[in-house]
């Protein structure tokens, strides 16, 4: 449930940088809503939260503009300025996660993905869809399966990865 801090606050600058203020952000995997604390004062946000409990204990719908109780791989979405991964992608198989970052870099002028690397993770806190099904990720099988993601930054056992888009909507 908890992500990791390193690079959020890199993660929030590159954003201000580089999305206009009137531009909608999406937090996919909100949990506690850390991205709308974070991106909230600038930026109206939605949000997509799997787990319902989630929604509910931190009050997701008082914070987000909307908040999408999905999962991620089945949502069709309009576009937004930016779309935020924060530990997301190594809970879904690889062929879901490409399929869901190829859909999002059609309909966003900024994707961002965080990823642990060699993180096995089981189901916790109730909530099934905390497993880590890539567990094996690593930068170089990041940037295998993902292509047209650039590394932002990464340490040993972490890598954010941003890519723009030209394609809108």
């Amino acid at each position: 449930m908890g992500s990791i801090n390193y690079g959020k606050a890199e993660i929030v600058m590159l954003i201000l940088d580089n999305i206009s203020r009137d531009k909608v952000i999406l937090d996919v995997g909100a949990c506690d809503g850390k991205w709308h604390s974070m991106l909230g004062p600038y930026y109206t946000m939605d949000a997509v939260e799997i787990f319902t409990p989630n929604i509910e204990v931190y009050g997701l719908e008082k914070k987000y503009r909307e908040v999408f109780n999905c999962d991620i791989k089945d949502l069709k979405y309009r576009h937004y300025g930016c779309v935020v991964f924060g530990d997301v992608i190594e809970h879904m198989t690889v062929e879901d996660a490409q399929k869901t970052l190829e859909y999002a870099k059609k309909h966003a002028d900024l994707v961002v993905v965080g990823v642990p690397f060699l993180w096995p993770q089981g189901k916790c806190y109730g909530n099934d869809w905390e497993e880590h099904v890539q567990d094996d990720l690593t930068h170089e099988l990041f940037m295998e399966r993902y292509p047209g993601f650039e590394l932002f930054m990464k340490k040993e056992n972490y890598g954010w990865y941003t890519t723009s888009s030209t394609t809108s909507d």
